[in-house]
Parts: C-alpha cells; structure tokens; sequence
C-alpha cells in the first residue's frame, strides 16, 4: 500500500500579532524555527488604509524576506481588528461601502505583495434589541452582499488575484453559518470574475452551542462542500467557543483523524493554516516554544 500523500501545511500570521509584525521578524520564525515554508498573512500586520507609499515599502519588503527564506505566502485574510466591524452587513450603508473599499485596497496590497488570494469572514450582522438572533439575513441585505461580492471580484480581477476567499464562521448573525447558506452562497456568485472559494475552520464547523447535535467532525462540510473549498484552517479546540488553542493544550481535535478525513473527502490537496490566537500578555518566549511543539505534530500528521 502507497504511503498516504502528504497535505500542505503552513500557518496563519495570526500568532504575530503585537508582536513579530515585520517579515524581518516573522519570516525567519517560520522557516527556521517552525521549519515551515508556507504561510497565509495576517492584516492585523498590516492596515490597507494606510498611506500606499507606506504599503509599498511593506509590500516590498514581504517580497524580499519571503523569498530570501523561502517562504510561499498563499493568501492573506482579513485579520482580527477589521473582523471586530460588522463590515459588509453593517447596518449603515456607508460603512458597508468603506469596508468594500477597504478590502479592494487589501486586494491592491496583496497584489503588490505577490500574494494571489485574498479572503476572511464578509460581515456581521447587527443584534436586535431583544437579543434574538434570526436564522436568516434579511433578502435585500442578502442581496446586497452577493452583488459587493461580484463587484469585489471584480476588481479583485484588476489587480491580477487569482481566487477570494469566504470563510463560514459559528455565528448566526454572520454569513453562511450552515453547509445550506455556503451552497447558495457559491451558487450566487458563480461567474465572478475571480472565483470566490470557501476557506473553513475545524473548529467553526464543530461550535456546538450553534450546532445542538454536533457531529465532532469536519465530515459534513468537506464532503458537500469539496468542490468549493480550497484551504483549511486548523486549531484545538473543545468544541464550545472558537478557541483557536495550539496543540500543546488539550482538546478534541485529533490532526491524524483530521488528515484522514481531508483525505477520505477529496479536500487533499488542499493546504491546511494553522491558526491560533494568544493573549496579547503572554510571553512571546513560551509562544515560540508551543508553536514549535505545534508545527511538529501537525507535521506528522499530515506529512
């Protein structure tokens, strides 16, 4: 029997946050320490609203380092400081358009920077007074999303990427939370003129507060969705909040067990990000070390 074909893997910036914010800094942590050489950036390092001489010595310089140590940067995602606005589904219409703006300006960044993809959660939507979270998006807010989206492929076309990312979060006010809303999703914005793909989370589709019968696998989204998504986050996790935990602490996320099942439903090849969050006081020494430990079980799993 042929050995099981190894499954890209790299990690999310996400860990630099406050901290390695330079490729001076991040990249030789990737490649030497964590002896990886894929990574999906952060814009939590870097805010496309600043001025573009500004952007364009950051750009450079995330060209110059990924390459002097061999590092591919696949993608970049939104981050968590644009992800805590409500974005594309901010009730205010003119902050809807400033986030549509501002993810064409993270699309010219990302181009700059000789990263072809570019993706993250959409929006938010605003909670009611009383607290009820509805199961649905209103249609016309609905319709207003997919019609952004086919303007930011759009111009996600102009600046020359190659794919856009939606990544489904555990959340009802955000959108698509469900195996259902994704399908739709893709269907309605089919023919963009950069394909929008779907980027999902071992630990968002396992949320079990949002999902009363949890199946504690990745299973259901991977095998109807296998068509759509091309990449994978990673985290330990306890299925009760999105913790985005390493692996040194424990939790129900085996990475053989979520190898295989990459495997059995046709995502492999697909890469597979790392993505985990600390406090901003813990120290950055033990950090290291935990992703190190980290970096090396992931490897072996899906090596």
């Amino acid at each position: 029997m042929s050995a099981a074909a190894a499954i890209p893997l790299g990690i999310n910036l996400s860990f630099c946050v406050k901290r390695w914010v330079s490729p001076e800094l991040w990249a030789p942590i990737v490649r030497e320490r964590l002896g990886l050489d894929l990574v999906q950036f952060s814009f939590d390092l870097v805010d496309p609203m600043w001025p573009g001489e500004i952007l364009d010595r950051h750009a450079g310089a995330i060209r110059r380092q990924s390459a002097e140590h061999g590092i591919t940067i696949h993608s970049a995602f939104i981050g968590l400081a644009h992800y805590t606005f409500n974005q594309l589904l901010h009730p205010d219409r003119a902050v809807r358009d400033y986030a549509e703006e501002w993810l064409g300006r993270a699309y010219r960044f990302a181009a700059s920077a000789g990263i072809p993809r570019v993706g993250g959660p959409l929006g938010a939507m605003a909670s009611r007074i009383d607290g009820l979270e509805p199961d649905a998006l209103e249609q016309r807010d609905y319709d207003d999303l997919i019609e952004r989206m086919h303007r930011l492929g759009a111009r996600a076309a102009a600046e020359g990427l190659t794919e856009l990312y939606v990544e489904p979060t555990p959340m009802r006010r955000e959108w698509p939370w469900t195996v259902a809303q994704a399908r739709q999703m893709m269907s309605d914005v089919a023919g963009s003129p950069v394909p929008w793909r779907l980027c999902v989370d071992w630990g968002h589709a396992t949320f079990q507060p949002l999902y009363p019968k949890p199946p504690k696998s990745m299973e259901a989204w991977l095998r109807d969705l296998q068509d759509c998504i091309t990449a994978v986050h990673v985290q330990q996790t306890d299925f009760q909040y999105d913790r985005h935990w390493d692996f040194t602490v424990p939790g129900e996320i085996d990475p053989a067990a979520a190898a295989n099942l990459l495997r059995q439903t046709g995502i492999a090849p697909a890469p597979v990000f790392l993505e985990v969050f600390y406090p901003f006081e813990h120290d950055s020494a033990s950090i290291l070390k935990a992703l190190e430990t980290s970096a090396q079980v992931l490897r072996r799993a899906f090596g």
